[in-house]
C-alpha cells in the first residue's frame, strides 16, 4: 500500500469519525498531491509525496510561529495540530546526534576543512536523509562541524 492509498484510507476514516481537523488536513494534502500530478502529467511516487508532506509540515511550523508572534495562539494551536497530523506520514526523523555523526564522517572521508566546501558535504548528506531531516537543520549542522 503506497502513501497515497494510506492517505485516502485515513481520509475516509476521518470522514466516518467526523474528525474535521484531520479530514481537512489530509484533504488539503491529497489536493496538493493531485495538483503535483497534474503539473507533472504523471503519478507521483512515495518520495515525491514525502517531499510534499515535508513542505506542508514546514509551512505549518512557520505559520504557527507567525501566529504566535501576532498574538493569535488559537490559530497557532490549530497549525501545530495539523503539523502533528501530517508528521504521521513522514518517515521516522533522524536524531540530531546521528545526523551530526554522519556529517562528521563525510567531512573526514572527503578531507574537507574549509567552510567553502559546504556544498560538497551537502550534496552527499541531503539525499541520504531526504524526508528524515530538515535541509535547514542539515546546513546548520554542517556549518557548525566545519567551523
Amino acid at each position: 500500500m503506497n502513501l497515497k492509498e494510506i492517505l485516502l484510507s485515513d481520509m475516509k476514516e476521518a470522514m466516518k469519525a467526523r474528525e474535521t481537523l484531520t479530514l481537512n488536513t489530509i484533504r488539503g494534502l491529497v489536493s496538493e498531491i493531485k495538483n503535483q500530478e497534474i503539473d507533472l502529467r504523471r503519478k507521483v511516487d512515495n518520495d515525491e509525496i514525502i517531499s510534499l508532506v515535508f513542505s506542508q509540515v514546514k509551512k505549518r511550523k512557520e505559520a504557527a510561529i507567525l501566529f504566535d508572534k501576532g498574538g493569535r495562539s488559537d490559530l497557532s494551536k490549530i497549525e501545530q495540530q495539523e503539523m502533528l497530523i501530517l508528521q504521521k506520514y513522514l518517515p521516522e526523523q533522524v536524531s540530531e546526534s546521528d545526523l551530526k555523526n554522519r556529517i562528521q564522517e563525510v567531512i573526514l572521508d572527503l578531507g574537507i576543512a574549509d567552510i567553502k566546501d559546504l556544498g560538497k558535504v551537502m550534496k552527499i548528506i541531503i539525499p541520504e536523509f531526504k524526508g528524515r531531516a530538515d535541509n535547514g537543520q542539515i546546513k546548520n549542522l554542517v556549518n557548525e562541524c566545519l567551523k
